[in-house]
């Protein structure tokens, strides 16, 4: 059975520096697959590059059977427009560091945005699936505030109803919690634990390894833009780790 998102022997560069080497990597319909290692290690890229925020040097991405930023055309590969790539990324959801909410907008507002704006659905359907977004990240009672009158915690799961209004097929986490005050990360931590319950197929970037053993069905473990080891989540631990690099790097971070 082909995966649901494929990427094969992926590399990217920025000039002279090759920051993701050879990435072999699948995630089944419904998985959610954590990305764990030392910073720099090509994390954030990968992200990156799924979502065609980056372009790939060599490789393949597919998503769902179709390949992303690239089309076969009279029997040759082409880049895609950019209207092409704009579609391909409605189906793709992503979550950064900073929650980049429209502060001049609503909660609701900012969750409408997109479906109106970009899918052109009518604004009461619109209204109504935020709502229900917002209900589930548990903020459906700040519908009416503002960025500035929420905390972190509360802005990044807006952020995470936000991305999910566009129904995308996969999400993207890229470290979710990294910016927020340490009291503030269980409140997103549990949001996406929930969204994990759904079947949404997710691919997270973190370092709460806690958390990553208990939302994920499986691990990547990257340093230095390789795949070092992969594994099932239950084997997030010192004793599990197979490889001396990992093992070094657990025992570090647990």
């Amino acid at each position: 059975m082909t995966a649901f998102l494929e990427i094969a022997n992926v590399g990217k560069r920025f000039g002279g520096t090759a920051v993701l080497e050879g990435i072999d990597l699948t995630v089944d319909r419904g998985e959610a697959v954590c990305l764990l290692g030392p910073s720099g290690a090509g994390k954030s890229t990968l992200l990156r590059c799924v979502n065609m925020l980056e372009r790939i040097d060599e490789g393949i991405i597919m998503l769902d059977g179709e390949e992303l930023g690239w089309r076969e055309a009279k029997g040759r590969m082409r880049e895609l427009s950019g209207r092409e790539e704009a579609r391909q990324r409605q189906s793709i959801g992503m979550v950064f560091q900073s929650f980049n909410l429209f502060s001049h907008m609503t909660v609701l507002e900012n969750v409408i945005e997109a479906p109106i704006g970009v899918l052109r659905r009518p604004r009461a359907e619109a209204v109504e699936s935020a709502h229900r977004l917002l209900k589930q990240v548990g903020l459906d009672h700040k519908a009416d505030a503002y960025p500035a009158q929420l905390s972190g915690g509360q802005q990044q799961r807006v952020a995470i109803a936000r991305a999910l209004a566009m129904q995308p097929k996969l999400m993207l986490f890229d470290e979710p919690t990294s910016a927020l005050d340490p009291e503030l990360v269980g409140e997103v931590l549990d949001a996406i634990k929930q969204l994990a319950t759904t079947g949404m197929t997710m691919l997270i970037v973190t370092h709460e390894i806690g958390f990553a053993r208990e939302v994920s069905d499986r691990f990547v473990f990257m340093e230095d833009g390789r795949v070092v080891e992969t594994g099932p989540s239950s084997r997030l631990t010192v004793a599990g780790a197979e490889t001396p690099r990992m093992r070094d790097f657990l025992s570090k971070v647990l």
